[in-house]
């Protein structure tokens, strides 16, 4: 069986804070709310579009609203791949895996909709075997059934894979499902959220080698 990559998508693959903070603006302005720093609303970011959109109200003193959730959703949907692209390395190191035989997986606690209508406009669509989206299963991370949920989608096994992601989701995730997780510290997440992760890239280059030797590392203890 082929291993299997699984990677975070916000602040992992695409750099999509520009967006997110555009649509969390607008947001604002229809309820007549004061805007947002960027590092704000990055600091949002990880826990799903629910949770954004609770937490920038919350920010304001307001409490969440469904109708003022659903419109940022259908906004944001269709507003995903404005200024969003992959991180510079993204496309090289997933040729580089794709190369090695790794079979390329995304779980994310982006929406379904969102998380394929940015894909197809940034061009990575093509490039994966599964997406777990945090609407796809009735779990999202940090459940563990979240990740394993998506690797048995993507055909793959706990034993042969590795999670890339930079949030503490994701390395929670994977310690649940029993699959190492290198953090992506290019990401949003702060250094202290790779607690418990496999192993640290500082840029997209390093992943590629990093998950053959995790891959590699149990055979040769």
């Amino acid at each position: 069986m082929p291993p299997t990559a699984l990677f975070d998508l916000d602040g992992t693959l695409v750099d999509s804070a520009p967006d997110i903070h555009a649509a969390v603006d607008r947001m604002a302005a229809r309820l007549g709310l004061r805007r947002y720093a960027r590092a704000e609303v990055v600091g949002m970011i990880g826990d799903g579009v629910r949770a954004l959109v609770e937490r920038a109200l919350a920010a304001r003193g307001r409490a969440f609203d469904e109708m003022a959730y659903q419109a940022f959703l259908a906004d944001y949907t269709a507003n995903a791949a404005v200024e969003t692209a992959p991180f510079p390395g993204i496309p090289a190191a997933l040729d580089a895996l794709a190369a090695s035989g790794w079979r390329l997986a995304i779980c994310t606690n982006k929406p379904e909709g969102a998380t394929r209508a940015l894909l197809a406009a940034i061009g990575l669509a093509d490039r994966f075997a599964a997406i777990g989206a945090g609407d796809s299963f009735p779990v999202r991370k940090p459940d563990p059934a979240h990740l394993r949920a998506t690797l048995a989608a993507a055909g793959g096994e706990a034993a042969r894979a590795v999670m890339i992601g930079d949030h503490r989701n994701d390395v929670a995730a994977a310690a649940g499902a029993g699959i190492p997780c290198i953090f992506a510290a290019w990401g949003y997440g702060t250094a202290a959220m790779a607690e418990g992760a496999a192993a640290v890239a500082t840029h997209p280059g390093e992943v590629p080698v990093l998950c053959g030797r995790l891959l590699a590392a149990p055979a040769t203890a």
